[in-house]
């Protein structure tokens, strides 16, 4: 990211959802909700994907909004009780989810490509390569989607070597 770029500040919605953006709306709502007409590029693979400026994705089951995924770089800064989600080390981005778990009671869940997840709270921190450096990439996923095997093992997994 170039010096003096200013992330977007996005918060938690404790109904579902990050920053403009909740759960069960509809793609043109998303577009209105990012101040876009249309996303930058669409995707197929298991849930619709639309890609935004600001390096947010959003996905799609049922035409409904069920996941956002947000840059490490380019996208948004979302807070976790004082901790910055987007860009960290992912040691450090692991760590402070499971202290976080620990003090507040939240569910803890290992996906397969070993990402944290708090899913009482709809987050999974991965990590994404950027440059020489991994850091931590936060998806919002509606929490059902976490709390099912089915979808739990079907995630979006973009930004996957193979």
């Amino acid at each position: 990211m170039s010096a003096g770029v200013q992330r977007e500040l996005w918060e938690l919605r404790a109904e579902g959802g990050v920053g403009p953006l909740q759960f069960g709306m509809s793609p043109a709502e998303v577009a209105e909700a990012l101040l876009v007409s249309e996303p930058e590029a669409r995707g197929g693979g298991a849930y619709e994907q639309e890609d935004f400026p600001g390096g947010v994705k959003a996905f799609y089951d049922a035409g409904k909004l069920a996941c956002v995924a947000l840059d490490a770089s380019t996208g948004p800064q979302v807070f976790l009780a004082g901790f910055p989600l987007a860009g960290r080390d992912p040691a450090e981005g692991h760590q402070f989810l499971l202290d976080h778990a620990a003090e507040h009671g939240n569910w803890v869940l290992y996906t397969p490509d070993e990402s944290l997840s708090l899913t009482d709270l709809g987050l999974l921190l991965r990590s994404q390569q950027v440059g020489e450096a991994r850091l931590t990439r936060p998806l919002f996923v509606m929490e059902e989607w976490l709390e099912s095997q089915y979808y739990r093992d079907h995630l979006p997994l973009e930004d996957v070597p193979g």
